[in-house]
């Protein structure tokens, strides 16, 4: 199994720790088996595998623990001595009351517990109420760049490319592991990606929150997808809705994009303004969390290609444990504001620079801020001026295997 350290790293921090450690991310980013590598790490340390208990609730052979009593009963049955044991939990919220029986595990056992689960508001809310302070949330994304290099290096070791052919790659088949365990086809990627789409529209979305139109919801996606990286609101898809003659209130519309971010199909970037230091309450962007999610559903749209590379460049921030915003700063517009533990970055993401009128109209946005924190300009040009006035120019592909940016 190959390694993800940048999950691994955080977790390691976290082992025998009082604190329950919960893996996010949506169905199939491979939050089973940073698990399982957690496992891996634990038999490292010498722990003896019988106090280790990994339990996955979508596997029918724990179907008789999905209830809070029965998981609590088979677990005190599993504890046979007084030593600290370590509980796997995977995808946590299939098991009816369970947060009441992880607070019992860590009242009643010496146990150090890690949970997985496919929903962000399901987890947050039952935390928050029976746990509050006793939980440290650990987001899984779907593969970066860097680790995609190592599935292929791993996977089609005759496989010779250079970055930046194997960024193009990435882009077209996007991150989720499984697609890069084998040689699919572009086509036979998109299927596997749209059942995964289809179940997490289905168990972690629909179910969750009792949505009953389920083309309402399908609208409201398409239209999320159609606009990645533009600014919208529920007031801009409710009107163009009605110009499309069907009536939706604003409020359902911020309701069924509130399910998308918690079942992880999308994420939310706010607006910051920058010189009245304060976060913007419309306008905001959404971002899909795999780019191979918007090929599934809608196809390949090259008008796209600008979104896109914007949303790669998110994920990457993110990732790596930054806030992301949405810059403005008077009339001008910066893609991102990064802010990580006190420091910044600013990213300016564009296709091409293929005019002087572009590449002015990219660098002018982040010259216009006067502070002295890292400013870069991500774009897919071959060639061109490495930096303006200190804004640097990056190939997109180099800018995500850098090791840090600021």
């Amino acid at each position: 199994m190959i390694p993800r350290e940048i999950y691994l790293q955080q977790l390691r921090q976290f082992i025998d720790k009082p604190l329950i450690k919960i893996l996010t991310g949506i169905r199939r980013s491979g939050k089973s088996s940073v698990l399982l590598l957690l496992k891996e790490e634990l038999l490292l340390r010498n722990v003896p595998e019988a106090q280790i208990i990994h339990l996955n609730f979508e596997s029918f052979e724990y179907i008789a623990l999905q209830t809070a009593e029965a998981l609590y009963k088979f677990i005190k049955q599993q504890i046979k001595t007084n030593k600290q044991y370590y509980f796997l939990l995977d995808e946590i919220q299939e098991v009816e009351g369970w947060e009441k029986a992880v607070n019992s595990f860590l009242v009643d056992f010496k146990a150090d517990v890690y949970l997985t689960g496919s929903n962000s508001h399901l987890l947050s809310s039952e935390l928050a109420t029976y746990l509050a302070g006793r939980y440290v949330e650990i987001p899984i994304y779907t593969l970066s760049f860097a680790e995609y290099l190592q599935f292929q290096r791993y996977y089609f070791p005759d496989k010779i490319q250079d970055n930046r052919a194997a960024f193009e790659s990435y882009l077209s088949l996007g991150g989720f592991p499984v697609i890069h365990t084998a040689n699919y086809s572009e086509e036979t990627a998109y299927k596997v990606v749209y059942d995964i789409y289809s179940s997490v529209i289905l168990r972690d979305t629909m179910q969750r929150y009792k949505i009953r139109d389920v083309e309402l919801l399908e609208r409201v996606v398409k239209y999320a997808f159609d606009n990645i990286g533009n600014t919208f609101s529920g007031k801009n898809v409710a009107d163009y809705f009605k110009s499309q003659q069907r009536k939706v209130d604003v409020n359902t519309v911020y309701n069924y994009l509130h399910a998308l971010e918690g079942a992880f199909i999308l994420f939310r970037s706010p607006r910051y303004d920058l010189r009245g230091k304060e976060i913007l309450k419309t306008q905001e962007k959404f971002y899909v969390s795999d780019l191979s999610i918007i090929y599934a559903v809608m196809g390949y749209r090259n008008r796209m290609i600008s979104g896109i590379l914007e949303n790669v460049v998110f994920l990457e921030l993110k990732r790596r444990g930054y806030q992301v915003f949405v810059g403005k700063l008077d009339d001008k517009e910066i893609d991102f504001i990064a802010e990580k533990q006190g420091e910044k970055i600013y990213v300016q993401v564009a296709y091409k620079l293929e005019s002087t009128s572009t590449a002015e109209r990219e660098f002018a946005s982040l010259l216009a801020v006067k502070d002295q924190y890292p400013k870069y300009v991500v774009t897919m040009d071959a060639f061109w001026k490495e930096s303006v006035e200190g804004v640097k120019h990056i190939h997109i592909a180099d800018f995500l295997l850098m090791d840090t940016f600021s």
